[in-house]
């Protein structure tokens, strides 16, 4: 099972390496960005379980940062911890109505620190190991891996997401409408023909890992998801 992975946004470089060196000895991977900019492709290139955050930031606030990542459905299961050196009652409600799941005053213990990891990746139920499997599929949810036939699989976020609903309810017809509200979320706007581009993307991938059938269409009714049955 891959280590659960931690971007460190921070732009202080010697906080950035004590942080990483205590991640590393408590069983974890890190990223390290310097600015937000940096911060979001990482996200998207490497998607991390949790993000450490600094406040202050050369291109954007860490507040700033949060607010926008939490607006993106993609980045729902993300855990976020907001380290700064404010410590009145008024920042941390900040940082927090911003969408921050934790707050971590500067200076700060490396025992406090993985301490509130483990807590914020406990609440986000991305510290298990939890696998599901069906046929020759397996994915992996605390390491965010896909694998077919024991390849790993290259999946967008929104496919993955997608591949998740369907392994976690298999056999169940869902209409666009449904997938819409579960896998995208009920507050985002999205057209359900989306639904349809998203899904053909998904066949794609578990086509050229020979898994041609595995999302299958139920006429007038939506998708259905089997690795036992052949599609209609």
């Amino acid at each position: 099972m891959s280590a659960v992975r931690i971007l460190i946004v921070e732009d202080e470089a010697p906080i950035r390496e004590m942080i990483a060196f205590h991640l590393a000895r408590a069983g974890f991977e890190s990223l390290e960005a310097a600015d937000c900019k940096e911060a979001r492709r990482l996200l998207a290139d490497e998607r991390p379980q949790l993000m450490l955050v600094d406040w202050m930031l050369p291109d954007m606030s860490g507040l700033e940062l949060t607010r926008l990542i939490r607006r993106d459905s993609d980045y729902a299961d993300l855990g976020i911890i907001m380290l700064t050196a404010k410590s009145e009652e008024t920042d941390k409600v900040s940082g927090l109505d911003s969408g921050a799941d934790d707050y971590i005053t500067k200076p700060f213990s490396s025992r406090e620190l993985i301490a509130r990891i483990k807590a914020a990746l406990r609440r986000t139920r991305m510290a298990t190991t939890e696998v599901l499997e069906a046929g020759d599929l397996r994915l992996e949810i605390a390491g965010h891996r896909v694998l077919a036939k024991d390849a790993e699989m290259s999946l967008g976020p929104t496919e993955y997401r997608l591949l998740k609903h369907f392994m976690e309810n298999p056999q169940r017809v869902f209409s666009r409408a449904q997938l819409l509200d579960r896998v995208w979320g009920s507050n985002v706007y999205v057209e359900e023909r989306t639904v349809d581009v998203h899904v053909t993307r998904l066949r794609k991938a578990l086509t050229e890992h020979g898994l041609r059938n595995y999302v299958q269409t139920v006429r007038g009714a939506g998708y259905r998801f089997s690795a036992t049955i052949k599609g209609e």
